[in-house]
């Protein structure tokens, strides 16, 4: 638990103090490979925090060494490596001693680094200096680093926002466009679309997003007691879009839904009817113009199983955990031509009020949650033709 990293970070402090005496490169990765040893159920704790003492010794020098180990430490192991960088980092600048800032921005600027670790380097730099902030910010809009691309975003948005007040709403527009173009986080992009709209241009939220709304559905299948989530029903091996199949009180067949929710959710209970211990399927066409690997990203408050291609991408029994935006998160790869996305969608018998959602919304898009869409995607808006 990361508490009892920190308390240990705590005790380790008062054991060993603080002092800078100057470690060796060979001492600094020594101990790193102590704290990266670290295993679950506070195996190797001890040691990691002897480690960890010595490597809170190490000169300022060594701070994009050890930023560099978070790149493959496990969560645990990373919480005592942030913790050696800020300690090393308060000593520092409390002494009046200088931070390494070239070595720490070019760590910064190589984008496969570690997000968290990269986010703390550019908290030191606007430390030691706040206009690096300024100065740094525009060119991360598209960084990989959700919190990075947020504070950019933010600083765009603030820069709209005060054009905006001062009636020079021309300048705002494209402004709050670029602003909304690199957003990931749903209240920045809700910002941005609220302006727009003020300004008169509407947006496609779930083209921004990169929501699949075209699905065809079949179902109900049964799910009594909960029994049908590992259950092979013939939608999980036989594509024939026109074949009919026994559900779980007649015959079912595959229909055609189109969803216009702004962002994609599909509501099994209205388009299929409210069924108790029920499965249904949902399957999308998604035709990518090359190879490459994408995001998954789904939400649902039912239990689910995700197929690509035929493929297994991942499942998870559990029911009424509640809902958001990117609530599962998962790494797939797309074939260049015609992809094939099966989900099967599981509601159990449950009868409280608070149980009865059944839906779920799934976008593509690249690990930055950048969209990737369909290349017979329209581009125009369609109309809602959800049907039966």
């Amino acid at each position: 638990m990361w508490w009892r990293t920190a308390w240990m970070a705590v005790v380790a402090c008062s054991m060993f103090g603080q002092s800078s005496e100057g470690v060796s490169a060979a001492d600094v990765a020594s101990n790193l490979k102590t704290i990266k040893s670290v295993g679950a159920e506070a195996k190797g704790n001890a040691a990691a925090s002897r480690a960890w003492a010595e490597l809170a010794k190490a000169d300022a020098k060594s701070l994009p060494d050890i930023l560099v180990a978070l790149d493959d430490a496990s969560p645990l192991a990373a919480n005592w490596i942030r913790s050696a960088v800020e300690t090393i980092a308060d000593r520092e600048l409390n002494a009046k001693r200088p931070l390494p800032i070239v070595d720490l921005e070019k760590y910064l600027a190589e984008t496969s680094h570690d997000p968290r670790g990269r986010r703390l380097a550019f908290e030191l730099l606007t430390r030691v200096d706040p206009k690096t902030a300024d100065r740094l910010l525009p060119g991360m809009l598209n960084d990989p680093s959700v919190e990075i691309r947020r504070d950019a975003v933010a600083r765009l948005l603030k820069q709209a926002n005060e054009l905006f007040d001062a009636d020079k709403t021309d300048d705002a527009k494209p402004v709050y466009q670029q602003a909304l173009t690199a957003a990931r986080d749903d209240d920045q992009v809700q910002a941005a679309v609220k302006r727009l709209s003020e300004l008169g241009q509407a947006v496609d939220l779930p083209r921004h997003f990169g929501f699949i709304q075209d699905w065809s559905l079949i179902g109900p299948f049964d799910n009594t007691g909960k029994a049908g989530f590992n259950v092979v029903f013939p939608p999980e091996n036989n594509d024939d879009l026109t074949a009919e199949f026994k559900g779980k009180d007649q015959k079912v067949r595959w229909t055609k839904t189109f969803t216009t929710d702004n962002y994609g959710i599909v509501d099994l209970a209205k388009v299929q009817a409210p069924h108790k211990g029920a499965i249904t399927y949902a399957r999308a066409e998604f035709m990518s113009d090359k190879a490459r690997d994408v995001d998954f990203r789904l939400g649902t408050p039912n239990s689910w199983k995700l197929w690509v291609n035929s493929e297994l991408a991942f499942s998870r029994e559990e029911y009424h955990r509640g809902m958001a935006l990117d609530q599962y998160r998962v790494r797939g790869r797309l074939k260049a031509g015609k992809n094939v996305i099966l989900l099967k969608v599981c509601q159990n018998e449950q009868t409280e009020e608070w149980a009865q959602r059944w839906q779920f919304q799934l976008r593509v898009c690249d690990a930055t949650g950048t969209a990737i869409l369909s290349t017979t995607r329209p581009v125009a808006e369609k109309k809602d033709v959800t049907s039966r």
